[in-house]
């Protein structure tokens, strides 16, 4: 007598008559990519997505809360004697979809959704650099204590950050501020009296924070420092930091009732869906923006034969060929560059030095230059 296929390994199909299907069984082995072909009519749409797809969707709903059923689509049991070793399954539908980049399998069938709010129950974020210790949450209490063990006599600033690297004037919250009663403001590295006329540029990321209090370390002075603490943390939603002055040495720590590294005051966010999202600016990837992919550019691919010069075209891939008394536009900025930085277009490209080759091909990073380009006046 024939063993049983075992269920773990192995999807068990017996007496299969949906639509055109001719009370066929049989077994499909899991962990494999299966493909079902046949001529038009034979039967593999019935058996993939109206048998198999069906039941398996049908048992997963079922599994479902009466609340939670009501808003899926509820599909019929399919013509099969028995069907055995499923799992919740996903049905992909052959169509015409968009090139975008950010569509994938998960986010088409809505997988990734319930991935990402899984990942956010589950996951335990861990401190980088200091053997993968998980982040707790802090309590008040121990930010005092950690605060206290500063030493004795210690100064330190207590800031409650309310703008952390982000553009914009953030006048509500500077008059918020004003309003609750604070009397100093850090903007970035300096301190202002709240009530001067404060200068921010919108443009630029800054990180703005409220002096809460400024005090020394002593027994004395720890109901002090909780009630700066337990302040600090209702205005910066949850948020502490401490500037720490020491024979001139200035040290900044950060504590947060979120999750925090007790031994280096790192702070991360709770996890939350979103910062497992690939397309969304927190949880994507800063070097690829969550595409997956970088364009970057070989210079040994620009660069023609090295024993020319760029006045000789070396460059010609980029520049194009110099035409004399029409130069491009890109000629006309290594003209510039050859003039602001000092270096001989006529030289042999090999003989220019790495830094001449660095400004090139991927600019200083620090000064912007100014072009004049020739051109000529018309009417129209």
């Amino acid at each position: 007598m024939p063993t049983k296929p075992n269920l773990e390994d192995t999807i068990i199909i017996r007496g299969a008559r949906e639509h055109n299907l001719k009370n066929i069984d049989l077994d499909i082995p899991k962990n494999s990519l299966v493909v079902i072909t046949g001529l038009s009519g034979s039967g593999k749409s019935s058996l993939a997505f109206d048998t198999i797809y069906a039941e398996g969707q049908r048992r997963y709903v079922e599994s479902l809360s009466a609340y939670a059923r009501q808003f899926l689509e509820q599909m019929t049991k399919p013509d099969v004697d028995s069907l055995e070793g499923l799992a919740p399954s996903v049905s992909i539908e052959q169509r015409t979809t968009s090139h975008n980049p950010r569509s994938t399998v998960g986010t088409v069938t809505e997988i990734y959704d319930y991935m990402r709010v899984l990942w956010a129950k589950v996951s335990k974020p861990v401190a980088e650099g200091s053997g993968a210790a998980e982040l707790l949450a802090q309590t008040p209490s121990q930010i005092v204590d950690r605060i206290m063990a500063l030493g004795d006599g210690a100064r330190v600033h207590l800031l409650a950050p309310i703008v952390v690297a982000r553009k914009g004037e953030h006048s509500k919250e500077i008059e918020s501020a004003r309003k609750s009663g604070f009397s100093k403001i850090r903007i970035n590295t300096n301190t202002f009296d709240i009530f001067d006329e404060l200068h921010i540029e919108k443009n630029k990321k800054n990180t703005i924070s409220l002096v809460v209090d400024r005090l020394l370390v002593k027994n004395e002075n720890r109901g002090r420092i909780a009630k700066a603490v337990e302040l600090s943390i209702k205005v910066a939603k949850g948020a502490v930091w401490v500037e720490s002055v020491t024979e001139g040495d200035t040290k900044l720590l950060t504590f947060s009732t979120g999750l925090s590294d007790p031994g280096t005051g790192l702070s991360l966010p709770n996890p939350e869906p979103r910062l497992f999202s690939f397309n969304s600016p927190v949880g994507a990837c800063p070097a690829c923006n969550g595409l997956g992919y970088l364009y970057e550019f070989d210079p040994d691919l620009l660069v023609g034969d090295p024993n020319l010069s760029l006045a000789e075209g070396v460059l010609e891939s980029w520049t194009g060929k110099p035409v004399p008394g029409k130069p491009s536009h890109e000629w006309q900025s290594i003209e510039a560059l050859a003039k602001h930085y000092k270096f001989d277009i006529q030289k042999p490209f090999r003989s220019l030095s790495e830094k001449v080759k660095a400004i090139l091909f991927y600019g200083t990073g620090k000064e912007e230059i100014q072009f004049q380009y020739k051109g000529k006046q018309s009417r129209t």
